[in-house]
């Protein structure tokens, strides 16, 4: 048993794939460190707060790190207290779990001042807690990745590291924007049908087994079809850029740049409308040349012939 103990915990990606509140892995890199003081005195203090770009809560109740050592001490009838310095390296709110990070890490911290700390896995209910004060629900697609590292199936009650192929690779964009986590699951209530459930699960099942076997034609498989990919460039402004993002795979296309020098015109609304039809018109003909005639079919087909690239450079980058 030791008085005083600091753990790191990393940046984590959440609802990986298809495995809505339930699969996520860990990110090299960015990442909470915390340090946590076994003391004589019950509770839960947290005295300091160090590289947050914006306040965080001190009281323990509304701090996920706190949060998570109130559980551990509710549930484990500790007669002890923990002081808790936090030093944040995850901006707020930008998707990479920095909520999360701070309560796992603090959880490892303090088990390692117990009399007899507990294995990695049974320190999950009490993360659990700190996701529930986060954002309202009991999802452990950040925490769990977290406790065993890697690529993790998280469960309400069980973890499961799941073993992916050495050469997967995770690219992971952070746009400048700041989004809690219980707003964006706000955006996602509603109702859906058994077949997309259905659909879901399939992916699912597939993504999980080709991790299993090292099988990256079932990974593709499985996350493909729950994909919706929308670009916003400034490079696109002729049809044959627009029909070549949308042959891999674009369903959506924002000309950003075209659209706003179109936008210092005399007549810009005319503008842009042409614009747009002129594109889809472009878009047509291609299609109807290949026989396709919907969007639909042809979006990610690569129904092309890369010409001065060599085959296994294609094969490599531009799989499918």
């Amino acid at each position: 048993m030791t008085a005083q103990a600091t753990a790191f915990a990393p940046a984590s990606v959440a609802n990986v794939g298809v495995g809505f509140d339930i699969l996520g892995h860990t990110v090299d890199g960015p990442g909470d460190r915390v340090t946590v003081r076994r003391t004589t005195e019950p509770g839960v203090r947290i005295v300091a707060i160090r590289g947050n770009a914006q306040p965080l809560p001190y009281e323990p109740e509304q701090n996920t790190a706190g949060t998570a050592l109130l559980a551990m001490r509710k549930m484990l009838a500790l007669p002890f207290g923990f002081d808790v310095e936090i030093d944040k390296g995850i901006p707020f709110g930008s998707g990479m779990g920095g909520s999360a990070a701070s309560a796992v890490a603090a959880l490892v911290a303090a088990n390692a001042t117990l009399d007899q700390p507990l294995p990695r896995t049974l320190l999950y209910p009490f993360a659990l807690e700190s996701e529930y004060a986060a954002s309202g629900s009991r999802h452990g697609d950040n925490v769990g990745p977290l406790l065993l590292g890697g690529l993790v199936l998280a469960t309400a009650d069980r973890l499961v590291k799941i073993p992916t192929p050495p050469n997967l690779h995770c690219v992971l964009t952070h746009p400048h924007a700041v989004l809690e986590t219980r707003e964006a699951r706000a955006a996602l209530t509603g109702t859906y049908t058994l077949p997309e459930f259905v659909a879901q699960s399939a992916n699912l099942a597939l993504l999980l087994s080709g991790c299993r076997d090292g099988d990256l034609d079932l990974i593709r498989a499985g996350l493909r079809t729950n994909t919706g990919l929308v670009v916003e460039t400034g490079s696109a402004r002729e049809v044959h850029h627009f029909a070549l993002l949308g042959g891999y795979g674009a369903e959506a296309i924002h000309p950003y740049l075209a659209l706003e020098s179109l936008g210092k015109m005399s007549d810009p609304e005319k503008a842009v409308k042409n614009f747009i039809k002129a594109i889809g018109k472009g878009l047509n003909k291609v299609m109807s040349k290949m026989g396709i005639s919907t969007y639909q079919s042809y979006c990610g087909a690569q129904i092309f012939d890369a010409v001065g690239l060599k085959s296994d450079f294609v094969d490599k980058y531009f799989t499918g």
